[in-house]
């Protein structure tokens, strides 16, 4: 299943939310949407800076993550990044394809 790396920075509303809540109840509610996707959380950390959270998440394809993203982006609180993430072995695959590039001007 592809894996995709989810960062997240609450706005002052989720961030309220989240202190009600705390990051085990808001981690309950992140397993529930990927679940309802078809998916599951390999691993969540929460973090200081310019992120506040990191879900690494396992999802059936690029539209569950788009579908996702939407989602949480169209509420108030919280604004997500989604990067899909690339195992060694689709790397190792990459590198024997063959491809017809010219460089411009060239």
């Amino acid at each position: 299943m592809p894996k995709f790396l989810v960062k997240g920075s609450y706005t002052p509303e989720g961030s309220k939310g989240l202190m009600k809540e705390g990051g085990s109840g808001r981690r309950a509610a992140v397993e529930k949407m990927l679940a309802g996707l078809g998916g599951k959380i390999e691993s969540m950390y929460y973090a200081l800076g310019a992120d506040d959270v990191y879900v690494i998440a396992d999802l059936p394809d690029i539209t569950s993550a788009v579908a996702l993203s939407l989602a949480a982006n169209a509420g108030a609180g919280v604004r997500l990044s989604t990067t899909p993430l690339i195992s060694v072995e689709e790397l190792d695959a990459a590198t024997k394809k063959s491809v017809a590039y010219r460089a411009p001007g060239a």
